[in-house]
């Protein structure tokens, strides 16, 4: 990316001036972004280095135009993108915020389980177990880490109405999640991703699942209150963070005797 907005590279090989400097031909031709990505590029950064908070509002349009000394149209191409990826958040009236997890539209975007009536219906977190250990071969590939790396994993139920609907097992890179403990866990009121939000400075950014139909093991069934051989939904995800830097792993087995996963495609 051009690290001057206001000034872009000539792909001609040519100076400022347009000067007909002789140059040898690249043997690819490079990638260059339109403005306005670029913009979205250096606005992400100040995003990751934590410039703006989650939660707290961005500079207006007018003046991210004036630092990266390009049009207003510019800046509002860019910030219409980051909004639509869910990185911020427009609100009439008010401005431009950065997006959390804290936020109750946020806490259904990763949780796609709904009620045979289609309604969102709110849930428990009960905690099982959380530990540090080594990553298998399998966890170390999809968190981009050495084999036997630190990792920490989770273990949780969800209970939506009094019933028992999910188990996930969460694996985290020990390194960015230090300090990471039972007791801590227990202690945060909020949701999940709010927590590595706030206090670990990691914001999941974007996920991709693979999802499928099994037969629940004993070890599940137990846990979920069904019975071994119980139909069950496997959704295994991969969670990233800015960099598209994997930072969770997520397996989730869930009962969906009344309830369905939806996932809105665009």
């Amino acid at each position: 990316m051009n690290s001057n907005p206001a000034n872009p590279v000539n792909p001609n090989g040519q100076g400022a001036a347009g000067e007909g400097v002789s140059v040898a031909a690249p043997a690819a031709s490079p990638t260059f972004s339109p403005l306005y990505q670029q913009i979205k590029g250096l606005i992400t950064q100040s995003l990751e280095s934590g410039e703006w908070k989650p939660g707290e509002i961005i500079p207006s349009e007018v003046e991210l135009a004036a630092r990266f000394k390009v049009s207003q149209g510019t800046v509002r191409k860019a910030i219409d993108e980051l909004a639509a990826d869910n990185l911020l958040v427009r609100r009439q009236g008010k401005g431009t915020f950065v997006a959390t997890h804290n936020e109750d539209r946020a806490q259904f975007r990763f949780l796609r389980l709904l009620a045979d009536d289609g309604a969102e219906h709110p849930h428990v977190s009960r905690l099982l177990e959380c530990r540090r250990l080594r990553a298998s071969a399998e966890i170390a590939r999809q968190l981009d880490l050495k084999p036997a790396d630190p990792v920490v994993l989770i273990k949780r139920l969800l209970q939506f109405d009094g019933e028992i609907t999910v188990l996930d097992e969460i694996w985290l890179p020990g390194a960015v999640f230090r300090g990471l403990t039972l007791e801590r866990l227990s202690e945060y009121k909020g949701p999940l991703y709010a927590m590595f939000e706030t206090e670990f400075g990691t914001r999941m950014i974007r996920a991709t699942e693979k999802i499928r139909a099994v037969a629940a093991e004993p070890s599940v069934a137990d846990l979920l209150h069904v019975p071994a051989g119980f139909p069950l939904l496997s959704v295994e995800r991969v969670s990233y963070t800015y960099g598209d830097r994997p930072v969770e792993v997520r397996r989730g087995w869930y009962v969906t005797t009344g309830y369905y996963y939806q996932n809105d495609l665009s």
